[in-house]
């Protein structure tokens, strides 16, 4: 056998996380526009935003994991937070600086070439730690992230993550409606998931609220945690929204509203999970 090949095959984990990468590579020049940012993932962005800035002071130091291009770090380094910005995907990172750099936040943000199944490479004590739209999804091993954050994250720290979740109502009768039954269910899944992007592949891990805590539960307190676009639908129905704005932003304000309601919260595209250190 010939050990030297052998030992340079990847692994399938490594596999999953290059294609991972390449997923996001692929539309990392794009993604600020309706994939990445139309009003509806906006609507969610800004109730991150909020929670943020409930949690932690102007003057904290946060890491955003998963950064993506930019558009969350450079909004909170513009409110004088001081930001280290992470991402898996290069071309995110580089997308991430020129928006830095555009915005005049250099001073107060970096943009650092990490995964989250990378965390160990980063040092330092960070007032909060965010992710939104799902970076944590794609983490391999949840409970290295959790003892990771734990190392990261000041006692009394916040934890602010925008998680997708297993079950989506709009998504099971919008595939179910069109005969795609699997495709309907794939949330429910155990285990990771591929998710076809842009003709690559996200291999996706999807939570229940109190299933993605109980990584965490070691090291964080459960603060609370909400739905969001439970009763407006996920971002890849904008559509839908823009031919009948008054209709959806009363579903809307049921969102506001009831997101953080007892069964309610367990739906959704995503959730708002907000955490503390102990």
């Amino acid at each position: 056998m010939d050990m030297r090949h052998d030992l340079a095959t990847p692994t399938p984990l490594e596999l999953r996380l290059r294609e991972t990468q390449e997923a996001f590579d692929s539309v990392a020049a794009d993604y600020d526009g309706p994939r990445g940012n139309n009003e509806l993932i906006q609507r969610m962005r800004l109730t991150l935003w909020a929670t943020v800035r409930d949690e932690l002071p102007a003057g904290s130091r946060l890491l955003d994991l998963g950064c993506g291009t930019g558009i969350d770090a450079v909004e909170f380094a513009r409110s004088r937070f001081h930001v280290t910005a992470s991402d898996w995907s290069p071309r995110m990172v580089e997308r991430a600086r020129e928006r830095a750099e555009a915005a005049g936040v250099s001073s107060r943000m970096e943009a650092v070439h990490v995964g989250v199944q990378e965390l160990d490479r980063l040092d330092g004590t960070y007032d909060g730690i965010y992710s939104n739209f799902g970076p944590l999804n794609c983490a391999p091993d949840m409970k290295a992230v959790a003892a990771q954050c734990a190392r990261l994250v000041r006692p009394g720290g916040s934890l602010v993550f925008s998680v997708i979740g297993r079950v989506c109502p709009w998504e099971v009768g919008h595939y179910a409606m069109r005969g795609r039954f699997r495709r309907a269910l794939v949330r429910g899944n155990r285990g990771v998931t591929p998710v076809g992007m842009n003709k690559h592949t996200i291999w996706t891990y999807y939570y229940f609220p109190r299933e993605f805590y109980a990584a965490f539960a070691e090291h964080f307190t459960l603060s609370r945690y909400r739905a969001l676009s439970l009763f407006m639908p996920p971002p890849y129905m904008v559509d839908r929204v823009r031919r009948r704005p008054a209709f959806y932003e009363r579903l809307g304000r049921l969102d506001d509203r009831f997101g953080g309601a007892p069964l309610l919260r367990d739906m959704g595209d995503h959730f708002l999970i907000v955490m503390h250190r102990r």
